[in-house]
């Protein structure tokens, strides 16, 4: 879930150069808000959204392997992306993020990339919040499981957060607030209620279960579940002391993150419930069987509220992309428009959300398989860019570094490259608009090379224009 911050408006011709140097102290304090433990909750929001979506993991590879895949998960592809976000991140706090990393690192092109790759894979992570949405809601009612009616109740959901966006990213922070607290609570009652209910649900009836997600697939579902990092970096211009505070936030986030998984599945397997009762939208179902059919409701509640919840979330975060490319001139520049009052990028939410809302039809596994892909390229170039920026500007300052030196960047990211291979073992195994899953996304990938050509004749700012937000050190920080 990548949240950029908002530009600040740019004074209009008729402010005195006393008041635009007057205001620059007062944005500085106003942005630099978060500390250590803000920082650490939005970062779990940002990539988890609550235990919601780890069924399939459980169903394709059965308790023992299901933990272990969500131990291990995290030591082998969320650490190296901490450590990651640790010294860029702490390094070049910019707006704008990993764009703006790549962009410095690797040049306009590649940065272009960065973000097309970004953008893209949103369209297929973006329709996965309405489809769990509607995948708790029918466990509510089934009638909405019935006909088109699901897809409708996700089309609500994509105008609704979009709503709240243009309405002021103010709004969108209260109502992801007040989300993260009520979705919570459901899980922490399970775990709590399990140990009376120890081997006693062996025998327990369960609904008909429909997923046929293998090992392969739960592992793919997994490293959707700990991805988003990178999306926590975008913010860097709001945290207090950024250099300090973002390599610590990144590790405890991860154990957050992993213990939020861990502990409801394992709490689960002491009742003796099968993990093939498990399914997308299941938690529910064994919820009802531990604590009842109040708690069965909570998380009901609680998965809807994490769906819309993170699509909310991530609309501010997403958005904001195309605004940060407009305003460097590798986006037309109509994509900077803000709303007068409440400041959104308006014409970026509604193009956005256009896209996401296509994608609604598409089911959960084939969504999180492209999802999956295109983000690990898109992240692929973000650990390219942490050893070219070793090579290219040795003595920035970095309050935090990848242990090891060079040869320790570079294997950093040896084993999530090779955790993003399954999702391309697993694309072949898809088809998508009549062609083949990994052709698919291969063809995406090209288009933006393509598209990069065809700006050209699109009305951009120069190619050259500064990087949104960046963050350029001063003499004295360097090492």
């Amino acid at each position: 879930m990548r949240t950029i911050a908002p530009p600040t408006p740019l004074s209009s011709e008729g402010v005195t150069a006393k008041r635009s140097t007057a205001a620059v102290p007062a944005a500085k304090k106003r942005l630099a808000k978060l500390t250590l433990w803000p920082l650490v909750a939005a970062t779990f929001f940002m990539v988890s959204g609550g235990t919601y979506g780890t069924e399939e993991i459980v169903h394709g590879a059965g308790y023992g392997r299901a933990i272990l895949i969500l131990l291990f998960t995290p030591l082998l592809w969320s650490l190296p992306t901490a450590f990651l976000i640790g010294e860029l991140g702490s390094a070049l706090p910019a707006e704008g993020g990993y764009y703006a990393w790549v962009r410095r690192g690797l040049g306009n092109f590649w940065g272009f990339q960065e973000a097309w790759l970004s953008l893209v894979a949103s369209i297929f992570d973006m329709a996965i919040y309405p489809t769990l949405f509607v995948a708790y809601l029918t466990r509510l009612e089934p009638w909405f499981g019935f006909g088109h009616r699901g897809v409708l109740v996700a089309l609500g959901v994509v105008v609704a957060c979009a709503a709240l966006n243009i309405a002021g990213i103010r709004i969108v922070g209260m109502t992801s607030l007040w989300l993260f607290f009520l979705l919570s609570a459901p899980f922490a009652l399970v775990v709590l209620f399990s140990p009376f209910k120890m081997g006693a649900l062996a025998t327990a009836h369960t609904a008909p279960v429909t997923s046929t997600v293998g090992l392969l697939g739960g592992t793919l579902i997994a490293m959707w579940n700990y991805m988003g990092w990178d999306n926590a970096s975008t913010i860097a211009q709001e945290v207090e002391r950024p250099q300090r505070t973002y390599p610590r936030a990144m590790l405890a986030a991860v154990i957050l993150v992993s213990l939020t998984y861990i502990l409801p599945v394992l709490a689960v397997y002491l009742t003796g419930i099968p993990a093939a009762a498990f399914e997308t939208g299941s938690w529910a179902d064994l919820a009802g069987l531990i604590g009842g059919n109040w708690l069965r409701m909570a998380l009901v509640l609680g998965g809807m509220m994490s769906g819309f919840g993170m699509f909310n979330a991530l609309v501010m975060s997403y958005s904001r992309l195309p605004l940060a490319m407009a305003q460097d001139g590798m986006l037309p520049k109509f994509f900077a428009k803000v709303h007068p009052k409440t400041r959104a990028p308006w014409v970026a939410i509604l193009v956005c959300a256009t896209g996401w809302a296509l994608c609604l039809g598409l089911g959960f596994e084939r969504l999180v398989t492209l999802d999956v892909m295109l983000y690990g390229a898109s992240l692929s170039l973000e650990f390219v860019t942490l050893v070219a920026l070793r090579l290219r500007e040795p003595h920035l300052r970095r309050p935090f570094r990848v242990p090891g030196g060079l040869a320790g960047a570079v294997v950093l990211g040896v084993i999530p490259m090779l955790l993003l291979s399954l999702s391309v073992v697993r694309s072949q195994r898809e088809e998508i608009l009549g062609m083949n899953g990994l052709v698919f996304g291969v063809l995406i990938i090209a288009a933006g090379f393509v598209i990069y050509g065809l700006r050209t004749f699109l009305p951009v700012a120069p190619v050259d224009a500064p990087v949104a937000g960046s963050f350029e050190p001063s003499a004295g920080q360097a090492d």
